[in-house]
């Protein structure tokens, strides 16, 4: 499956989806295992009970849905973009979101204005060769431009006061977080970023929106992060790279409608709608492989897989298991950067979580290092590791074949099957020693702080036959 397109800037003004992937150390650890050290041995996550739901509403909700209440009006929307090729809408929108792209909603405010704001889709579907796959992550996002300017300049659009209100509403928080969510890689989601910031404009209690900081910002380079796959949900015990968000999953993830709910009673509104949304994303599964698959070879694969990697990220078929570990850093070895994100800037976001609305019902629990996810779909998933440092499973597989410096593409693909991954280039040279801006920004540094590919070298220990006849069972996943 080819993958293809971006999204237009104006569409990421709005809302990234909340992905909080940090952990600090000691003593916000969650409970451990009697005898068990956190700096050296895996941390099991325990399961929680979830709330149940309809996944026909959720699915509606997700796609329709108020949960992001504030956005640009309407009428500036249409004279920028107008509406949205088929290729490029759902299934099942009503009124004016028949004929919008998918990653932004249309609704009605309390003024009685409309205003187009971004949506959960943004960060969390992908367009392809054959139509907009909900729960792919959208891996060729270019969030590198700061949308400040465009947010103030819209409002010389508005028609009269109540558009100008709800303009002034939107402007606001996007000029909060502009300047903290903007990485200079193509690619790169700052979601975390979003989080910590939209947090220290909000009082814990009321949630109410301040204009200015009520406790400190995190530092404006995000730190990197890749988008995990929607469809991997239904297994995971603890939500994000590392773990960290416990309890209710509804929850957690309704808070990703932050740039916008100004009220505990807004809160409570959205979050009565959230348990379908988690029930809908509890039914997605990941799109077969679309190539032919060498049988035979895959069956050995699946032996080397059970032996080498099922331990850490769990068993497949009929009889599938998870463990749920979360693998410490001086074992997996990865980026630590944003496992160390909120030991130090990010412990502010933490405890404001916790005592909030969101906090009532689920928590963020830092842990000792990341979770070995499980693997379903993961040949669609390029690039891998937390950051998206490495462009195909060969070289996650073989840390010797993981370049230092690489091009990402500007739209997600095309697939690579015999290393199982994107086709990319690769260049000699990082990104101060680039003069084109543009190629620039599509410039993986692997040498740049929190971009590293180091770590997981586990598949290094494998001969070149293992590796290819696991490379085959992996994409039966």
């Amino acid at each position: 499956m080819e993958l293809c397109m971006r999204f237009p800037p104006l569409l990421w003004t709005g809302l990234f989806a909340l992905v909080l992937e940090a952990s600090p150390p000691e003593p916000f650890w969650g409970p451990l295992p009697m005898g068990t050290s956190a700096r050296s041995e895996r941390f099991s996550i325990p399961a929680e009970p979830q709330r149940s739901g309809d996944p026909k509403a959720g699915y509606d909700t997700l796609v329709n849905g108020s949960y992001v209440s504030c956005g640009v009006p309407g009428s500036i929307y249409r004279m920028a973009f107008g509406d949205a090729p088929p290729s490029r809408r759902l299934k099942g929108r009503r009124g004016h979101n028949a004929k919008l792209s998918y990653d932004v909603t249309s609704l009605k405010t309390p003024r009685g204005v409309e205003v187009v704001t971004a949506n959960c889709l943004g960060c969390h579907a992908t367009p392809t060769r054959d139509g907009v796959l909900i729960g792919l992550g959208n891996a060729s996002l270019d969030l590198t431009e700061d949308f400040s300017t465009f947010a103030t300049a819209a409002g010389l659009l508005a028609k009269n006061g109540a558009e100008l209100a709800e303009w002034w509403r939107w402007s606001s928080r996007v000029r909060a977080v502009g300047p903290y969510t903007q990485p200079d890689t193509l690619g790169v989601n700052s979601a975390d970023n979003l989080a910590a910031v939209l947090a220290a404009h909000r009082d814990p209690e009321t949630l109410a929106w301040s204009e200015t900081p009520l406790q400190p910002l995190p530092p404006r380079e995000p730190v990197p992060a890749d988008v995990p796959p929607w469809w991997l949900l239904r297994k995971k015990h603890g939500l994000f790279y590392t773990g960290i968000g416990r309890g209710d999953h509804a929850r957690l993830m309704m808070s990703a409608s932050m740039l916008c709910t100004d009220s505990v009673e807004e809160a409570e509104r959205i979050d009565q709608e959230f348990d379908d949304v988690r029930a809908y994303l509890s039914t997605l599964r990941p799109p077969p492989y679309p190539l032919p698959i060498d049988r035979k070879l895959a069956a050995e694969g699946h032996d080397v897989f059970e032996a080498f990697c099922s331990e850490c990220h769990g068993t497949y078929g009929a009889q599938e298991s998870y463990p749920n570990l979360i693998i410490p850093l001086e074992e997996v070895g990865t980026d630590p950067l944003l496992w160390q994100a909120t030991a130090r800037e990010g412990l502010p976001l933490v405890e404001w979580f916790n005592r909030s609305f969101y906090g009532r019902t689920s928590r963020l629990v830092p842990g000792p290092g990341y979770v070995a996810p499980p693997l379903d779909g993961i040949w669609a998933t390029a690039p891998y590791l937390h950051n998206g440092s490495v462009p195909t499973v060969e070289a996650l597989l073989d840390s010797r074949k993981r370049p230092t410096y690489w091009l990402r593409p500007v739209s997600q693909g095309p697939l690579d099957p015999v290393s199982l991954g994107w086709k990319h280039q690769v260049l000699s040279h990082g990104k101060a020693d680039e003069p084109d801006a543009t190629l620039r920004k599509r410039l993986y540094d692997t040498s740049l702080p929190g971009y590293s590919n180091k770590g997981h070298i586990f598949g290094d220990e494998l001969s070149d036959g293992q590796r290819r006849a696991l490379i085959e069972y992996l994409k039966t996943l």
